[in-house]
């Protein structure tokens, strides 16, 4: 595929300002490129209609301009009951479970490097490109090689380390190489309209951004009130629902007592809410499931490296290892207070992201 004409690249546009420089980039390097916006699922709101916020008509209307400008074919793909099945019902279900999701990753996972991605495969693309902040290299072995984005502030490796090597051969990532505001004046440069458009960082299939609101709607069970224990038992205030909690909480617990508590643990099944004190709180390991290796090939001994639980987190040194069954444990050189079930478990060597898994519980 030596001349870039040739090579079909199908652009995930949003309307937003990262995905149309994307698609800027590549028309100029000469690529055959194709626009296509995925219309996904949100819930009906009374200010007008069910709009998620991925593609309101306003952002819709964005991309297809765009694509005239940059002269580039623009599809709409339905995504809604598919983003409906694996994400929303996913997001609900997890919260029923106590613990706090990461829906963007399972996005990444199910539906940007699945579903769209096998649809521009059957458009005869060799390549799906997104507005992501993140790199992608190949070794002399030519294994490909998910690495940072050069602008650290920007940078969503962290959401893409569910991808595995047949989603890194098929994808691009333009923007990686820049940061935020140089992306800012090539969008400028190439008279694009989202050159000063605000980032979109809510929910995005919630209407007014209230999950707590959404979630008393979808799942009536997870707002009923209940007891807020001490790890002795002990009952010290009553909570709200389990979903108005997350690990490390210590603002609006409701609780009396001489000392400052943390949610220190959430026991859907029994209705519960566990608080403590900081020293309680800290953890210094952590196991994850659903772990996947972006070499495709599972380490077969422990190794140390970097390890972020939260997409903003900074990535702490810790010693990884790897278990059966699509699991890992992580033992980290100092403990760790917001170590929180449902998030995700992000192992790094440098700016190379090994792998990541879902949190699943701490030692506490």
């Amino acid at each position: 595929m030596s001349n870039k004409a040739d090579v079909r690249v199908v652009v995930a546009m949003s309307g937003g300002v990262d995905s149309s420089v994307a698609a800027a980039l590549l028309r100029e390097e000469g690529y055959d490129v194709v626009g296509m916006m995925m219309r996904l699922w949100s819930e009906e709101t009374v200010a007008g209609g069910a709009h998620n916020r991925c593609c309101t008509p306003d952002q819709m209307a964005d991309a297809r301009r765009i694509a005239a400008k940059l002269g580039i074919p623009f599809y709409v793909l339905d995504t809604k009951d598919v983003f409906r099945s694996t994400i929303v019902e996913f997001f609900i279900d997890q919260h029923r479970e106590g613990v706090t999701p990461n829906p963007c990753m399972e996005c990444n996972r199910h539906i940007r490097f699945t579903y769209l991605l096998n649809n521009a495969l059957a458009m005869d693309a060799d390549y799906l490109a997104t507005g992501h902040y993140a790199r992608i290299s190949q070794d002399s072995m030519g294994e490909f090689i998910l690495r940072r984005g050069l602008d650290e502030h920007k940078d969503q490796s962290y959401v893409l380390s569910v991808l595995g090597q047949d989603q890194l051969r098929h994808a691009l990532f333009p923007v990686g190489e820049y940061s935020k505001p140089v992306v800012r004046e090539l969008a400028a440069k190439y008279g694009l309209p989202t050159a000063s458009k605000k980032d979109s960082q809510d929910l995005c299939f919630i209407g007014d951004n209230n999950y707590r609101r959404f979630l008393g709607e979808h799942a009536p069970d997870v707002m009923q009130p209940g007891a807020i224990v001490r790890r002795s038992g002990e009952v010290v205030g009553q909570h709200t629902g389990i979903v108005n909690y997350t690990i490390g909480q210590r603002k609006g617990l409701g609780v009396n007592s001489h000392e400052p508590l943390y949610v220190i643990g959430i026991h859907p099944q029994q209705n519960v809410v566990i608080v403590g004190t900081a020293e309680e709180l800290g953890s210094d390991t952590l196991t994850a499931k659903r772990v996947n290796w972006v070499s495709g090939r599972m380490p077969d001994a422990p190794f140390r490296a970097q390890v972020k639980i939260r997409y903003k987190a900074t990535a702490q040194p810790a010693l990884v290892e790897p278990l059966p069954d699509a699991r890992m444990r992580v033992t980290f050189d100092a403990a760790l207070r917001d170590i929180t079930p449902g998030q995700g478990a992000v192992v790094y060597d440098g700016d190379r992201v090994l792998g990541g898994g879902v949190i699943e519980r701490s030692n506490q």
